[in-house]
């Protein structure tokens, strides 16, 4: 019984083989065919491609503090502090304000490294489109400022309107992974793209992004004593809030355009370089506590773009 087991399982796979190579045949060419053999190309094919460049991040910042209010004096020097209880008498009261209003010292603009890769398929019988889904890492970019938040501080209640204000010194930085799909257009004329000459292409898509930012916050001006506060880092002996290193992750779907030719070595090899604009609504920055079970968001980045740099290497078969 089993040999014959054994014969019958012998023949399957023999049989199983011959099926499966006509198959991929078909496949791979994916054409017309007449009982001679012959063949007509269709023009697809399967695309691999490695690339990687240099990466401007710039952006309007926000303060999304929100309502953190304190009242306000004045040391009779010119220094402006909060202030609460007994240990305020003999100051000039100027009033009561919210640091939340406060815009932000500077904004974002980073250059960082880029680096990606793509599969996807040129079109059968409309070669000059080709579809990719995208990986994009854009890596490790810094944002740091001192003071984080300066301007005019509005007040209400004491003795001024408003008083300029300083608060807060940051140290961060923020990374992005951005997967999309594209459609790209390579303009030439003919059904094969010619060798030895530069082909330029435009293209489009959507995609998903995940931002993670890491934020070092410190209380330079002695202004962040709040006991709101008071949990995302440890109280020193002077008072003064040590902040927790906190990490955020922002998700957003991702704008894309890019712009750029390529240039064929050989039939199925082509050196591809371009410029790629990746827009964001928005990166999160938040204080944390220690445990990660409680955040506070404390600014962001808004309406986010990477101009980006890309040279690679296209593999089409």
């Amino acid at each position: 019984m089993y040999p014959m087991m054994k014969r019958m399982l012998l023949v399957l796979s023999v049989l199983m083989c011959v099926g499966i190579v006509p198959a991929r045949a078909n496949w791979e060419y994916g054409d017309d065919r007449v009982t001679t053999g012959w063949y007509q190309d269709d023009g697809r094919r399967f695309i691999i491609l490695m690339r990687g460049g240099i990466a401007y991040g710039h952006a309007k910042m926000k303060n999304n503090v929100g309502t953190l209010g304190a009242d306000y004096y004045d040391d009779g020097g010119g220094a402006v502090f909060p202030c609460a209880g007994t240990g305020c008498s003999g100051y000039e009261y100027l009033g009561t304000g919210s640091i939340g209003t406060l815009p932000m010292h500077k904004d974002y603009n980073e250059i960082s490294f880029i680096g990606g890769a793509a599969i996807g398929w040129v079109l059968p019988w409309t070669p000059q489109w080709r579809f990719q889904v995208d990986w994009d890492y854009i890596a490790e970019s810094s944002y740091d400022a001192s003071p984080l938040f300066s301007g005019d501080l509005s007040l209400s209640g004491g003795s001024r309107n408003s008083v300029h204000f300083d608060s807060g010194s940051v140290q961060s930085s923020v990374t992005t992974n951005v997967f999309s799909a594209m459609a790209i257009r390579d303009f030439y004329d003919g059904w094969s793209k010619p060798l030895r000459k530069v082909i330029p292409y435009v293209g489009f898509g959507l995609g998903f992004a995940d931002s993670e930012t890491v934020l070092n916050l410190s209380d330079s001006y002695g202004d962040l004593g709040y006991w709101e506060l008071q949990k995302f880092g440890e109280v020193d002996e002077r008072g003064i809030i040590q902040f927790y290193s906190a990490k955020e992750s922002s998700s957003n779907l991702a704008g894309i355009v890019t712009f750029g030719f390529s240039y064929g070595i050989s039939e199925s090899f082509f050196l591809d370089s371009g410029f790629r604009f990746i827009y964001l609504p928005k990166i999160k920055w938040a204080l944390s506590n220690a445990d990660g079970t409680q955040s506070r968001n404390w600014f962001s980045a808004e309406n986010v773009v990477y101009s980006t740099f890309l040279f690679g290497f296209r593999w089409e078969f």
